[in-house]
């Protein structure tokens, strides 16, 4: 077995906006990320295929294909919005939990699929602190 250095960039700080992919289809925002748009009730999903990009969106629920932002964990820190059809749509691996830091541009969170993410294991609360 061979050693692997730790570096530090794995695990966002917790001011750092954080998207996770969780293998069930659900994108989790941390605390950051999701203040970083607003707070909002309902996001929009946009996928930039040539890029791999995606974007997050602030929405609102008149919006027909506006997502509802639910918050989960520790006093609701981390939110959560349902994805596996906008992941299965653009084919967007998830066999692994995946933790991304997020990029705020022009209002919209970005995630670079480009990058190779950090996995993400297990389901505790440890897991949810600070990184979602």
């Amino acid at each position: 077995m061979a050693f692997e250095t730790f570096a530090k960039n794995r695990m966002p700080s917790k001011g750092q906006p954080a998207v996770t992919i969780q293998k069930r289809g659900a994108l989790s925002l941390n605390n950051a990320a999701f203040e970083a748009i607003g707070a909002p009730a309902f996001v929009e999903l946009l996928y930039d295929p040539d890029e791999r990009l995606i974007g997050i969106r602030k929405s609102d629920e008149d919006t027909p294909h506006a997502y509802a932002v639910r918050g989960t964990g520790i006093n609701q820190a981390t939110r959560v919005v349902s994805g596996k059809a906008f992941l299965s749509y653009y084919d967007i691996p998830r066999k692994v939990a995946r933790r991304w830091i997020a990029e705020e541009r022009d209002g919209m969170l970005v995630i670079d699929l480009k990058q190779p993410g950090t996995e993400v294991s297990g389901h505790s609360s440890r897991a949810h602190e600070g990184g979602g």
